[in-house]
């Protein structure tokens, strides 16, 4: 093989290897916004859950839930 070929072929290597490892590092990006994307779904649950308990606690104070 000549030293040209051999360098292209190399350079091809060398490309497709870095297309693989960019792939890879997408993936991991792709995973880590939707765990965070849950994480926060998650929290505002528990945010919404936790401002519905104190609502109704101050209804019951005050006698206005009528459940």
């Amino acid at each position: 093989m000549k030293q040209s070929q051999n360098i292209s072929h190399q350079a091809g290597q060398a490309k497709g290897q870095a297309e693989e490892k960019a792939s890879g590092m997408m993936d991991q990006m792709s995973n880590a916004a939707q765990s965070a994307k849950e994480s926060c779904q998650g929290a505002g649950q528990q945010m919404k859950d936790k401002a519905q308990g104190a609502a109704d606690s101050v209804k019951d104070a005050v006698g206005a839930n009528k459940n």
